[in-house]
C-alpha cells in the first residue's frame, strides 16, 4: 500500500522541514513549495492527500491557494496556517472551504491530529453504511430536504465550526449527529449539552472541567464537557442561552484551542469541532447585546437552515408513515392513516414540525378505532390549519342551533400551550412547569390528561 503524500507550502525552510520532518515519522511522504506557482504546479503533476499551506506567501496568500484547490482538486483536504491570534484569517480560510487550521507557533500534537483526520475523510466516504446514510436518517425527498442532505455531507467533510438554524422540532440534532457521524471524528465521542438546561453557577466547572479542592464542594477531579468530546464533537443545543461571562469564556476556548479546568493553573489543548443551533435569532440577539458578536461570528463560520415542515409538504405521508411504523414496533399497535386523515395532516401548518407531528400520531394511535385515523382522531387545532383560496366560502356560517362541548376547545388550547412551553425550554418539564406557573406535579397530570407523556 503507497504512502499518502501532502503538499507543504511555505516560504520558511525551518517550517518545512520542521513539517516535513513530524509527518515522515506518521508514514506521509512530502513535497515542498515555498510559493504559490511552485504548489499550482506540483498539484497538477500528481494527487494528494492533503494540503498545509501558510497564509502569507511571496506571490499571494493561501486563500488563493484554497480556492483552486476547491476548483480543481475538491477531493483533497487543505488545512492553513495562520499568526498566532489572526481568527480573521481562519475563519476566512474556513468560509472558503479549507478542512481546518493550526497557528504560530505550530503545536506538532495538534498538527499530527489535523493531519490524521485530514487522512480518515477518504475512510469515511468509503466505510459508509447504510445505518450512517443520510437518507435512511433524515427523511424526504423534496428539492429542500435533498440540497439539505447534500450540504451535511459537504460539512461532514470540513472542521469548521457549523451554526443548525431553524424552528423547534425541524432536526437541528439530527442534522448535527449527521454531520458528526459522516465525518472523520465519527469513532470518537459526540457530546450533546442544551446551554438552557445548566445552572448558571456550574456552567464553568460543566464545560470546563475543575480540580480537587478548587471551589467548596470540589471533593474531586471533574472532566467537563470539552474533555469528554476530545477528538469528537461538542453540540452546544439552544447556544443562544448562554450567559455572557460563558460566551466569553467560551470564546476564548474556540480562539485557543485550549481550555483552563477551574484551579488548573494552566491551559490544556482541546481537540473538538463545535457544532451549534438555537431556534432563535441569533442575529438579532446580536443586535440587541444578549448575544456576543464575535462569538457569532466564531460559531457561524458556516449556517445550515432546517426547513420546516410547511416548506416541505411533499414528505408529510412518507414521515407519517415512518413515524407510524416506528409507533407500531414500539408499542404493538397497528394503525394507519384514512385518505382524509392524510389530507387532513398535509392541509396542516405544523408549528411544531416534525416534533409536532410524531405527537400527533402517538396520540392518534391511542384514539382510533380498529387501526384506522380518521380526521377528528387527529385533535389538529384549527388556528394551523391551511386550505387553499378556492375554498374558502365568504358567506358567514349558519349559527349551530344544537349543543357545543367547551372541553374539546379548552383541551386544544392548554395542550397548544403547554407544546410552546415545552419547545421553549428544549422539553424539561421542570423548567416548563416554572415557565407555565404550575408544580412539576400538576403538569405531570395535565400531560397525562392530554394523552402528552
Amino acid at each position: 500500500m503507497s504512502k499518502p503524500i501532502a503538499l507543504l507550502v511555505d516560504d520558511e525552510p525551518d517550517i518545512l522541514e520542521l513539517m516535513a520532518l513530524t509527518l515522515a515519522r506518521m508514514s506521509i511522504d512530502s513535497r515542498a513549495a515555498p510559493d504559490l506557482a511552485s504548489a499550482r504546479a506540483l498539484l497538477a503533476k500528481q494527487r494528494f492527500n492533503l494540503c498545509l499551506t501558510d497564509m502569507r506567501l511571496p506571490d499571494g496568500n493561501g486563500l488563493e491557494l484554497v480556492d483552486h484547490i476547491q476548483a480543481h482538486y475538491a477531493q483533497t483536504p487543505v488545512a492553513v496556517i495562520t499568526a498566532h491570534g489572526n481568527m480573521e484569517s481562519a475563519v476566512q480560510a474556513l468560509k472558503s472551504g479549507a478542512f481546518d487550521f493550526v497557528s504560530k507557533p505550530v503545536d506538532l500534537h495538534l498538527l499530527r491530529k489535523l493531519v490524521s483526520a485530514a487522512l480518515r475523510l477518504k475512510d469515511v466516504q468509503v466505510e459508509e453504511t447504510a445505518e450512517h446514510a443520510p437518507s435512511s436518517q433524515l427523511r424526504g425527498e423534496s428539492p429542500v430536504m435533498q440540497s439539505t442532505r447534500a450540504t451535511i455531507a459537504k460539512l461532514a467533510r470540513s472542521q469548521a465550526p457549523v451554526h443548525i438554524s431553524g424552528e423547534s422540532g425541524t432536526g437541528k440534532e439530527l442534522a448535527a449527529r449527521l454531520i458528526h457521524a459522516q465525518g472523520p471524528r465519527a469513532d470518537s465521542p459526540f457530546v450533546p449539552v442544551n446551554c438552557g438546561a445548566i445552572p448558571e453557577a456550574l456552567m464553568e466547572s460543566e464545560f470546563f472541567g475543575h480540580r480537587k479542592g478548587s471551589f467548596t464542594g470540589a471533593t474531586g477531579n471533574k472532566e467537563g464537557l470539552f474533555q469528554a468530546a476530545a477528538g469528537g464533537t461538542l453540540f452546544l443545543d439552544e447556544v443562544a442561552d448562554l450567559p455572557l461571562h460563558m460566551q466569553v469564556k467560551l470564546l476564548r476556548a474556540l480562539q485557543e484551542k485550549a481550555i483552563r479546568p477551574i484551579g488548573e493553573p494552566k491551559e490544556i489543548a482541546t481537540d473538538v469541532r463545535i457544532l451549534s443551533a438555537t431556534h432563535k435569532n441569533l442575529q438579532a440577539l446580536v443586535q440587541s447585546g444578549i448575544f456576543r458578536q464575535d462569538l457569532f461570528y466564531r460559531i457561524n463560520v458556516i449556517e445550515l437552515r432546517m426547513p420546516a415542515l410547511r416548506e416541505r409538504r411533499a414528505d408529510i405521508p412518507a414521515l407519517a408513515e415512518h413515524l407510524l411504523a416506528g409507533l407500531a414496533e414500539k408499542n404493538s399497535e397497528h394503525a394507519g392513516l384514512t385518505p382524509e386523515a392524510l389530507q387532513t395532516l398535509c392541509d396542516y401548518a405544523f408549528p411544531g414540525n416534525v416534533r409536532e407531528l410524531e405527537n400527533i400520531l402517538e396520540r392518534a394511535v391511542t384514539l382510533c378505532e380498529n387501526g384506522q385515523i380518521r380526521p377528528e382522531d387527529l385533535r389538529l387545532t384549527g388556528a394551523h390549519r391551511t386550505e387553499p383560496e378556492d375554498a374558502i366560502d365568504p358567506t358567514p356560517p349558519a349559527r349551530d342551533t344544537g349543543s357545543v362541548r367547551l372541553d374539546p376547545y379548552l383541551g386544544d388550547i392548554e395542550r397548544e400551550t403547554i407544546l410552546r412551553a415545552l419547545d421553549q425550554v428544549g422539553h424539561n418539564k421542570t423548567a416548563a412547569a416554572r415557565l407555565l406557573g404550575l408544580s412539576f406535579g400538576a403538569l405531570r397530570y395535565r400531560l397525562k390528561k392530554l394523552g402528552m407523556e
